[in-house]
């Protein structure tokens, strides 16, 4: 039985320095943060970065370990996880991909490095609807996203919220899975808007 964490790309380009760090914590607001183990928020989460964050995050303490084009944090982000570092082929270009990975998990590095590879290799570009998703969440400001309460009426405690403004410029929090396609189409940049969805 194959028990390991989905991968997710959870924004869409290629990050800047400033968005790559915002995305190393992408969780930060959830309740009871200092408390719970948020293992399973971040492994198997991904995204791209430039050369040049890339050989940053490798200068700024000595790697865990190194294994050819791969190199792991030093610092865990909590438990077992931490950030691994790709240099990747795809399609004859190298590219950089930041990751967390579930180091008590053997496999876990390079069913990633698989994952990224398979996906960036498509011939067509597209996002799936849990992508879209999930770049919305990675580029909305704090202040516009937040998480459900034990008290929400919406839904069970500690699920993605979205700020929306509704007709007449009326404002309201909606649950960022139950987001429809016009509003997802409304909250990502104008190039990602009709990108094909892939399956």
């Amino acid at each position: 039985m194959n028990t390991s964490s989905p991968t997710a790309k959870v924004y869409q380009g290629v990050a800047s320095r400033q968005q790559m760090f915002r995305m190393f914590d992408r969780h930060h607001q959830r309740p009871n943060r200092w408390d719970d183990d948020a293992m399973s928020l971040y492994t198997g989460e991904w995204f791209e970065i430039g050369e040049a964050e890339h050989d940053y995050m490798f200068e700024i303490l000595p790697p865990l370990w190194i294994r050819g084009s791969v190199f792991a944090m030093r610092e865990f982000l909590t438990g077992s996880v931490t950030s691994v570092f790709f240099a990747l082929r795809i399609d004859g270009s190298i590219r950089h991909f930041h990751s967390y990975c579930d180091l008590s998990d053997q496999g876990s590095v390079e069913r990633m490095r698989v994952a990224i590879t398979e996906r960036e290799s498509r011939p067509i570009r597209a996002m799936t609807r849990q992508e879209r998703l999930e770049h919305i969440w990675s580029t909305t400001v704090d202040q516009y996203r937040d998480y459900s309460e034990e008290n929400c009426p919406q839904s069970l405690p500690g699920r993605r919220l979205i700020t929306i403004y509704g007709a007449a410029g009326a404002v309201q929090q909606t649950l960022l899975d139950d987001l429809t396609d016009n509003e997802i189409a409304a909250k990502l940049p104008v190039q990602l808007r009709h990108l094909p969805i892939a399956a």
